[in-house]
């Protein structure tokens, strides 16, 4: 099973949290930026309705799956610190 890990920390004068290089938009504090990451978290515990998607592939050909809507990750919050935004 995947696992996403959300981190919160200083970012752009102020705070957000990331899931890898990907950060969130800017919060004003600490609170609210840990509260939106633990919010992000849990939405991806919601299961969807089975689909077929189709993406391309690096070598330009495409590919189709089924992918479960109950095929959930496991997920979890790491609070980087309270420091002074950058």
């Amino acid at each position: 099973m995947t696992k996403l890990t959300y981190h919160v920390g200083a970012h752009e004068g102020g705070y957000g949290y990331r899931l890898g290089d990907v950060w969130s938009e800017t919060f004003t504090d600490h609170d609210a930026a840990l509260s939106a990451a633990k919010s992000a978290a849990q939405r991806q515990h919601l299961e969807g309705s089975n689909a077929e998607i189709s993406y391309q592939l690096p070598d330009g050909r495409w590919q189709s799956e089924l992918v479960d809507g109950g095929d959930r990750p496991d997920t979890e919050v790491v609070d980087d610190g309270t420091g002074a935004p950058k």
